[in-house]
């Protein structure tokens, strides 16, 4: 058997877990989670929580995707943990990439997909077995609680929230509409919720292979969780919040990553795929409230295009109606495309690094052929 003990004190607020593990134990589950630039001690508290919090018989193996970090040093070390591996990229390939490599290393039926910045917190993980087990094509989230990045300080959020989104295809928790509180005569039962935020969730293996695992064409951090909470509903499948499953989640100020064509840039061709394969004739509405993504290259979509065809997937207008029906679909009839101009000025959106939505700003009009400049043509609501 193996004993551990921890303690960390961050600005006064202490942690203390203690683990006693036995040596054997059944063989059920993979959690999976990338490094990349991380506080070693943000690491090290996110893996004993896991295996102090975790009934011991549910883990099958802890991988940890190092994603080309500074020190690789930093994972191998965590190997001496109990069913904690390392597997280390040989170039940084982003979140995405990452995580299905270590989906397919993993040899447990059950994938369990986490961020490294994260606590979890007692009895989080039965609830969401017990919930994929029921319905092998569910997915299933915990409520996501907040740790205050500067203290350390665990900060219970509200279970009554899902996740949702605008037309820009920006993430947002809402509330429960009243109608759905009132159907929920039981607090804890599960919340079906039209997207999920992406870094934290249980979902069966095979399902996630049938699925197409991630967009493996899209880069580093973003966007990635539209694509696979549109994949599942249209395709069969279902998510869901599970209020009695709580992990507390880091947010930090800035991104860890490093974006080779600048965040904003990464951000719009991971949602321009997402548009393209999955939102129909609705993209119209992404493109009018995220001007900069015209004439944005996105790459080859042909595979997912094939994908959604061979699953039989249902269409957006499906997921709007019976999924997301609190989504306000603007009145196409209204929708418009062109050049906004003030006498010899055009309106033009111009992409500022480290932020995700446009800039903009009036500027020289540029036409050549009777052909405007792609940053100077914009979709508006008349």
């Amino acid at each position: 058997s193996f004993f551990f003990f921890f303690c960390e004190v961050i600005e006064g607020n202490m942690r203390i877990l203690q683990l006693y593990m036995q040596s054997e134990f059944e063989l059920c589950l993979c959690l999976l989670l990338q490094i990349v630039m991380h506080v070693l001690t943000v690491l090290i508290l996110f893996l004993f929580s896991v295996l102090n919090r975790t009934p011991v018989h549910l883990i099958h193996e802890i991988i940890l995707v190092d994603d080309f970090s500074e020190d690789p040093n930093d994972c191998r070390l965590l190997t001496k943990l109990p069913k904690v591996k390392c597997l280390r990229n040989k170039r940084r390939e982003g979140l995405i990439r990452s995580r299905v490599r270590g989906a397919e290393a993993a040899g447990a039926g059950i994938l369990t997909f986490l961020d490294s910045h994260c606590e979890v917190n007692k009895d989080w993980l039965p609830p969401l077995l017990q919930r994929v087990k029921e319905d092998p094509t569910c997915v299933a989230s915990p409520v996501i609680d907040i740790i205050n990045m500067d203290t350390f300080a665990y900060v219970a959020a509200s279970s009554d929230l899902q996740g949702g989104f605008d037309w820009s295809l920006h993430f947002k928790w809402e509330q429960l509409s009243a109608e759905k509180r009132a159907m929920r005569a039981d607090p804890t039962e599960p919340i079906k919720t039209p997207i999920i935020a992406g870094g934290l969730f249980v979902i069966d293996r095979s399902w996630f292979n049938r699925l197409g695992k991630y967009d493996t064409a899209m880069d580093i951090w973003g966007g990635e969780n539209f694509e696979i909470s549109f994949r599942v509903w249209m395709c069969g499948g279902s998510l869901e919040i599970i209020p009695c499953s709580r992990v507390g989640h880091v947010f930090r100020k800035k991104h860890p990553y490093i974006f080779p064509e600048g965040n904003a840039n990464t951000y719009i061709k991971n949602t321009r795929r997402t548009a393209e394969v999955w939102m129909d004739e609705f993209k119209l509405f992404y493109y009018s409230a995220r001007p900069a993504a015209r004439g944005k290259s996105y790459g080859d979509i042909h595979g997912r295009q094939e994908l959604r065809k061979s699953l039989k997937c249902k269409s957006f207008k499906w997921y709007l109606d019976n999924v997301y029906p609190e989504l306000k679909v603007p009145d196409d009839s209204d929708a418009k495309s062109g050049v906004i101009r003030q006498r010899q000025n055009c309106l033009e959106s111009r992409i500022v690094e480290g932020q995700d939505l446009p800039v903009l700003t009036l500027a020289p009009c540029s036409i050549t052929k009777d052909v405007p400049a792609a940053n100077q043509v914009q979709n508006y609501l008349a």
